[in-house]
This record gives C-alpha cells, structure tokens and sequence, in this order.
C-alpha cells in the first residue's frame, strides 16, 4: 500500500471521520464502522484533506482537466480544497464549481457555484463518500445541462466495497451506468487490512472481536470483486 493511503487512514482517524462500533447507514444497514467527512472542520484539516484528495485524482485521471465539480453540500469545501492542493502541488490551475440546491434568481444567478462550465471542458466529480450510488443521479444531469462537456470521472474519499442496487459495488455500478470512471483516495479493505497489521498511536484500532464483526458485515453487504 502506498503511504499516502496509510497517512489519509490515520488522518481519518485522527479528525474521528472514521469510527469504529454500531452505527447505522441511512439505507438502514446496521455496520461496525462509519465515515463522517462532516469531521473535516478546521483549515489544517482541509488542507491536508486536499492534498490526498489531488494525489487520489492525479493518480487515476492526471492534471489535464479543466473542472472539479463538487456537489452541494459537502462536495463544496471539498472541490475548493482539492482545487488549491492542486495548484500548490502540481502547479494545475483547475477551476472549481458547485451546485446550489435551490436556483438563485438575483445576483449571481443560476444553479452554479464558482466556475461555469463551458463547452468543451473536461470534469472530474469529487464527493465524500458513496454507499449507493444516488447523488452521481443528480449530478450529471446539472453538468450535462450546461453544455458540450466530457465527464472523466468521479473521486471519493473512501470505497465502502458494498453492494449498491445490485450485486457489485455502487462505484463499479456508477462505472458500468454512466460510462465514466471511479477512484478513491482509500477502499475499506485499505482501512482493515492497515488497521489489522498496524497500531496507532500505541493501540490496535481493529481487533479480532471487530474484525469478526467487520467480516459478517462483509459477509452480508459486500460487493462482488
């Protein structure tokens, strides 16, 4: 596993986005683990959560785009950190934009947030986490709209590995519907298999108890691979 992933997996820990215990999704799915990017509140945690952000995006689609789309709510300080993190690490000046939930009608007009989009841009989406695949729904048809624009694809911070509608993952489902590609900065079998082998701060985050309790979430949730 690169480091950078071993780094977001305790930096996720350290701002308590990642918990371990009995929680339960909005689909209702009782899990023994959560992820509440809500967490990222102060302006050293969203710089370094850009940062890994850019790295994840550089990875899997490069720098050669012109649009990072961030949908509202959360996608907003998400697409301005990742933005910044790429122009300070890669010297890519990439424009940000978000959508409004309700179209304003004075002012600054539209749906938009930030940037336009224009013909011909290419866009990467980034969003905190995806379980079922529901906001992407949304999201391209605002971008579409706009006008002639490629869709390169989609990063979120971590890949749950679960089952969407069906029987693969909601990524891979995004994937194989709409044609584009998907990556994250972590997938939870990073998380588990790190935290398993790994202390933090002196302590072992996952023992056997959970990860027992992890694998028969797992073993009832898990998307095909």
């Amino acid at each position: 596993m690169e480091r950078y992933k071993e780094e977001f997996i305790e930096f996720m820990l350290e701002c308590n986005v990642l918990k371990f215990g009995d929680f339960v999704t909005k689909s209702g799915r009782k899990t023994p683990f959560f992820v509440n990017t809500g967490f990222y509140r102060t302006g050293s945690q969203l710089t370094r959560l850009g940062q890994y952000y850019a790295k994840a995006i550089s990875n899997k689609f490069g720098t050669d785009f012109d649009v990072l789309f961030g949908p509202a709510y959360k996608g907003i300080p998400l697409s301005v950190a990742a933005t910044m993190a790429l122009s300070a690490e890669y010297g890519k000046d990439i424009r940000y934009c978000s959508n409004r939930k309700e179209i304003k009608d004075h002012g600054d007009k539209g749906i938009l947030l930030g940037s336009p989009i224009e013909n011909g841009d290419k866009v990467v989406i980034i969003e905190d986490v995806t379980t079922a695949g529901t906001s992407i729904a949304e999201t391209l048809p605002i971008i579409k709209e706009q006008g002639d624009v490629e869709v390169l694809g989609m990063c979120v911070s971590v890949d749950r590995q679960e089952r969407g509608t069906g029987s693969k993952s909601a990524l891979a489902e995004i994937e194989e519907k709409y044609g584009i590609k998907t990556t994250a900065i972590v997938t939870m079998s990073d998380v588990i298999e790190y935290l398993t082998t790994h202390e933090v701060n002196g302590k072992k985050v996952i023992d056997d108890t959970l990860k027992a309790a992890i694998d028969a979430y797992y073993e009832q949730y898990g998307a095909e691979r």
